[in-house]
């Protein structure tokens, strides 16, 4: 199953994530925790409006994100 995150691109892909798909099920993200910047990578840690904990990848190659729950 895909994982997919919507997110805000002002100046550069993927600054701020809005809301994520995770097992067929629709999450809007409250809050983000932390970030992080690799050099072909950015990474969130988010919460969502129902309390649950996220990391989010968004690798430039292959164009993926991906989902991690915590």
């Amino acid at each position: 199953m895909m994982n997919i995150v919507e997110c805000r691109s002002d100046t550069t892909f993927a600054e701020r994530p809005l809301s994520l798909l995770w097992q067929g099920c629709r999450y809007e993200i409250a809050e983000i925790i932390a970030r992080w910047r690799g050099p072909t990578e950015k990474g969130f840690r988010v919460k969502t409006v129902d309390g649950q904990a996220f990391d989010l990848t968004y690798r430039e190659i292959p164009d993926e994100w991906f989902v991690q729950p915590i």
